[in-house]
């Protein structure tokens, strides 16, 4: 069995003196791999993102990464050229997949799909057939692999056509466009990415939605009917209910809440997010939103503090390092404009601390996840799990957790933020008893499939599938 992915489970930073150091990943991937056991003879394939990345895949001389570094995992490095991923990752993959897919373009002025579009999808042809060939490579007789995301959406037709006796799985991790904003790509763009997935056994979603999404922008580009030798999937993924309990509690995290609680003061409630300064994470709106509160609902002034960690994402696109700048210029006003000797509206953390998100996420009365668009987005199904008194979770209609956990969340339109704002009021002043249940429900809902199922029931169905 094979994963390809981008980002793999270990990455490498170079010290002064040559050395590596190896730090591993977490996140549904690595859960999911580790449940299927060391019997598997699993090979993870993946990119070198950075300098220390590529060392260790030079090093390694195209076979294996050292087992003492990705845990007993077998792990194989791609070192592509730093010009072909650029064009592919930053290029194709974050600006413009991902804008396409969360509907992001500011339409009057992009896309704008012109010759330096074309050299970049060059490289994201390229940048797939280099996974492609090192999966037909490592892949024995009629092996299954399970390929991830956006950023390889044409490798499954490429592996396809190396080794016809694979069985081959995509999984889509964000949302699917609509099919009206999907055609603003290039026809003939368009229909490589879909033929490119279409190249797969099995396509599956995060939910039905996204599903319906990717077959309605396959009969409108590509005609009536999907391809008989591919099936279309929804596996919805939870949390880790285990480990975020266990690894909430460890000495790190009260240390964290101590100071959480210093900030704050003691006797106030909190409104936590949790969040990468991604576009489509709508943090500015969200802002917005609980200084409309403030606005509207006066009493609640010195009562809360909105804990808002919005950890820096993309910062070599510069649309990004605006968007970040936005995010901590919207706070500073707040807390200027509202702020008094003894309260602080916002506490702002901009530096990523999961000891610290746990912490706020055990503080949190209410968690606001307010996304544009959101694959699934596992912060809305985390803090129910954590949170110590129990939170009223406040949920964009437009998050794919939303299809799972909506009829125990206050749902708001992303766009609205007077919405928003009462919503919070509504949440603040829910009694407590309410609040507790519906947050017990909500943590059932948010753990109902944890990272090991969803792993393998994709790897379950592949099997069904083609046996």
């Amino acid at each position: 069995m094979l994963v390809a992915s981008n980002r793999g489970p270990v990455s490498y930073e170079a010290a002064e003196d040559g050395s590596l150091r190896a730090r591993r990943g977490g996140g549904g991937l690595v859960s999911g791999l580790s449940a299927i056991g060391p019997e598997t003879d699993a090979v993870w394939v993946c990119a070198a993102l950075g300098d220390g990345d590529r060392e260790a895949a030079r090093r390694a001389e195209g076979g294996p990464l050292p087992e003492a570094d990705t845990g007993g995992q077998r792990v194989r490095m791609l070192d592509i050229d730093p010009d072909v991923f650029a064009g592919a990752y930053n290029g194709i993959a974050n600006s413009v997949l991902w804008f396409v897919h969360h509907m992001l373009y500011q339409t009057p002025l992009e896309p704008v799909f012109d010759a330096e579009f074309r050299r970049r999808w060059a490289a994201y042809e390229a940048y797939n057939r280099a996974f492609a060939e090192a999966l037909a490579e490592e892949a024995g007789e009629g092996a299954a692999v399970l390929i991830q995301d956006y950023h390889l959406a044409l490798a499954p037709r490429m592996l396809r056509r190396l080794r016809p006796d694979l069985r081959i799985g995509h999984f889509s991790h964000t949302p699917w466009a609509p099919a009206e904003y999907f055609r603003l790509l290039p026809d003939d763009i368009a229909a490589q990415l879909l033929t490119g997935i279409l190249g797969a056994d099995r396509a599956a979603f995060l939910t039905r939605r996204w599903a319906d999404a990717f077959t309605e922008c396959c009969h409108a580009v590509l005609g009536p009917g999907i391809p008989s030798g591919t099936r279309i999937g929804v596996h919805g993924l939870g949390a880790d209910a285990d480990f975020l309990r266990e690894r909430s509690h460890r000495p790190d995290v009260a240390e964290r809440m101590a100071a959480l609680r210093a900030e704050t003061g003691e006797g106030r409630r909190t409104i936590v997010r949790v969040d990468r300064t991604e576009l489509s994470k709508n943090i500015v709106r969200g802002l917005l939103a609980y200084r409309q509160l403030l606005d509207a609902h006066p009493e609640w002034r010195e009562r809360v503090v909105h804990l808002a960690f919005a950890y820096p994402s993309r910062q070599d696109l510069a649309v990004y390092r605006d968007y970040t700048a936005e995010v901590a210029r919207v706070a500073e006003e707040i807390n200027s404009v509202y702020g008094t000797p003894g309260w602080v509206p916002v506490v702002l953390h901009v530096k990523d601390d999961f000891a610290r998100s746990l912490a706020a996420y055990r503080l949190a009365d209410v968690a606001l996840v307010n996304p544009i668009r959101d694959g699934m987005n596992l912060v809305a199904k985390e803090v129910p799990v954590v949170s110590d008194e129990g939170c009223v979770l406040v949920l964009s209609r437009e998050a794919g957790a939303h299809e799972e956990m909506g009829e125990d969340a206050l749902t708001v339109n992303p766009y609205d933020v007077t919405g928003t704002a009462e919503a919070l009021h509504t949440a603040l002043t829910m009694p407590a008893a309410e609040r507790a249940e519906r947050s017990k429900r909500l943590a059932a809902a948010g753990t109902a499939l944890p990272p090991a199922r969803w792993f393998l029931d994709q790897l379950h169905a592949l099997d069904d599938q083609t046996s």
